[in-house]
C-alpha cells in the first residue's frame, strides 16, 4: 500500500520530518518531482541532515529509494548530497538509492539560463532558486531534453548537450558556460551513475507488493504548475495527480495522502501571499521559526495559518490526515489569528476557492478570526494532553474548519521525538 506526503502551502513546511517517521517502516521511498531545488531538514539521532535530490527514506536503513522519473537530475548534486550523508554515518545509502531512466538531467548549462531569464523579467521575477528546474522542464516539455538513460549513450548524450547548447547561445548570445567541460565530466560521470540507473516500471513492478511505499513531495500545492499561483511557481506537478503520473501509481493503492500544514503560512521567493505579515507579527514569525531557506538560504515571508488555501489545498489534494508542524512557535503569542475567508476586488466572499488570477490574489482582503494564544512552552511535547487547552482549542479549530480531516500528528520542535501521534 502506498502513502503519500504532500506540501499543502508554499513549501517549507517540514515534511521531512514526518517522512522521516514513517519510512522506518517503509520499503521504498520514491521521490516524484522537482529536483535538487527541494530542501528537507531531517534531525534523526542527534544528526542533521539536509537533503535536496535525495529522498528523505535514506535515513531508515533498511529502506529502498528512488528519484522518479518526474523529476529533474543534476548529476553533481546527486553524488555531493550522497557522499555528505554517507559521511554522517548512512554508509549503506548509496547501496539503497536508485534513479529513473526517464528522469530529466538537469545541467549546469540550465543554472545559467535560469539566471538569464530571471534577469529578463526584471521587476516580474518569479523568484526562482537558480537551480536550473525551470529550463529543464522546458526542455522536457520542448521534446529535447536529455534523460538520465540517455548518459549511458555517450553519442547520443553529448550530440543532444551540444544542441541545447548552441540553442540557448543562438537565443541569449555568449554565455558564461563552457559545454566541452560539462562533456569531459559526464565521462566520468558515466561510469560512477551506470550501478543507480533503473527502468522504473520494471523496478516498481518488482516491489509492487511491497506492504508499505512511501511518495515525498517536493515543493506543495501552491507551487504546483496547474494548481498553484502561476507563474510565481515550480515547473513541476506537485500534488497527488503529480505523483500518480511521475510513478505509475495505481490510484486504488494509495492508503492515505497526508497534507502537511505549517502552523502559520510561509512563501519563498516572488508572488501573491494574501496573510502575510509586513509587520511586528511577521518578523517575530520569522525570528522564532528561524524561517530561512534550506536551499538557498533566502528569508521566508511569513504570515498568519489561511484556512482558506489549506481548504483549496485539500480540494486537489483530498488529504486523508494533516500534520500540523511548527505548533511551538506560536508560544509566545497574546493572540493568533487565522484567515477563513477572502473577500475578492469584486466584494464577493470565498472561503475555499483561490483566485487563478495572481493581480485578483494581491487585492484579496482576508477575512481573521483571533483566537487566544497559549503563552507558555510547548517545545517537545509528545503527548495531546499535555498541550495547553488553548493550544488544543487552535488544533480543533484548525480541524473543524477543513471539514473534519484529522490532524493526526502535530510538531512540537525540530528534533525528530517532538512530535505528537494522535489516536
Amino acid at each position: 500500500m502506498v502513502s503519500i506526503v504532500l506540501g499543502s502551502q508554499w513549501g517549507d513546511e517540514g515534511k521531512g520530518k514526518i517522512t522521516d517517521m514513517l519510512s522506518q517502516q517503509a520499503t521504498l521511498c520514491c521521490r516524484a518531482a522537482g529536483g535538487h531545488n527541494a530542501g528537507h531538514t531531517i534531525v534523526h539521532d542527534n544528526v542533521t541532515y539536509d537533503f535536496h535530490i535525495l529522498p528523505s527514506g535514506l535515513v531508515s536503513p533498511t529502506c529502498i529509494n528512488l528519484i522518479g522519473a518526474g523529476t529533474v537530475f543534476h548529476v553533481p548534486s546527486f553524488f555531493k548530497e550522497l557522499k555528505a550523508i554517507e559521511e554522517k554515518g548512512l554508509s549503506s545509502a548509496g547501496k539503497r538509492i536508485f534513479v529513473s531512466d526517464r528522469a530529466h538531467v538537469c545541467f549546469d548549462l540550465h543554472s545559467v539560463v535560469d539566471g538569464l531569464e530571471e534577469a529578463g523579467l526584471g521587476g516580474r521575477k518569479v523568484g526562482t532558486t537558480g537551480k536550473g528546474i525551470g529550463p529543464c522542464y522546458s526542455d522536457k516539455a520542448a521534446r529535447r531534453g536529455v534523460r538520465v538513460g540517455e548518459i549511458l549513450d555517450e553519442e547520443t548524450f553529448e550530440r543532444k548537450l551540444r544542441t541545447l547548447d548552441t540553442s540557448y547561445r543562438a537565443r541569449f548570445g555568449d554565455l558564461a558556460y563552457d559545454v566541452e567541460e560539462e562533456i569531459a565530466r559526464f565521462k566520468e560521470y558515466r561510469t560512477m551513475l551506470k550501478p543507480y540507473i533503473v527502468d522504473q516500471l520494471e523496478f516498481i513492478q518488482e516491489h509492487k507488493n511491497s506492504p508499505n511505499i512511501l511518495v515525498e513531495g517536493a515543493n506543495a500545492l501552491m507551487l504546483d504548475l496547474d494548481h498553484g499561483t502561476y507563474p510565481f511557481v515550480t515547473s513541476s506537478s506537485t500534488g497527488l495527480g503529480g505523483a500518480v503520473q511521475a510513478l505509475a501509481l495505481n490510484p486504488s493503492s494509495i492508503k492515505s495522502v497526508i497534507g502537511v500544514v505549517k502552523a502559520y503560512t510561509t512563501r519563498v521567493g516572488s508572488g501573491p501571499f494574501p496573510s502575510e505579515q509586513l509587520n511586528e507579527d511577521g518578523d517575530k514569525l520569522q525570528k522564532v521559526g528561524r524561517e530561512f531557506g534550506v536551499t538557498t538560504g533566502r528569508r521566508r515571508r511569513c504570515g498568519w495559518l489561511d484556512l482558506v488555501l489549506c481548504r483549496y489545498s485539500h480540494a486537489i489534494n483530498h488529504y486523508t490526515a494533516l500534520n500540523l508542524t511548527k505548533l511551538d512557535v506560536l508560544d509566545d503569542f497574546d493572540e493568533i489569528k487565522v484567515g477563513v475567508a477572502y473577500v475578492l476586488p469584486d466584494g464577493k466572499r470565498t472561503t475555499c476557492s483561490f483566485p487563478a488570477d495572481p493581480n485578483v490574489v494581491e487585492k484579496i482582503k482576508v477575512e481573521y478570526k483571533t483566537l487566544p494564544g497559549w503563552k507558555c512552552n510547548t517545545m517537545g511535547v509528545t503527548r495531546y494532553e499535555d498541550l495547553p487547552e488553548n493550544a488544543r482549542a487552535y488544533i480543533e479549530f484548525i480541524e473543524r474548519e477543513l471539514g473534519g480531516v484529522p490532524i493526526k500528528w502535530i510538531g512540537t520542535g525540530p528534533a525528530r521525538e517532538h512530535m505528537i501521534a494522535r489516536e
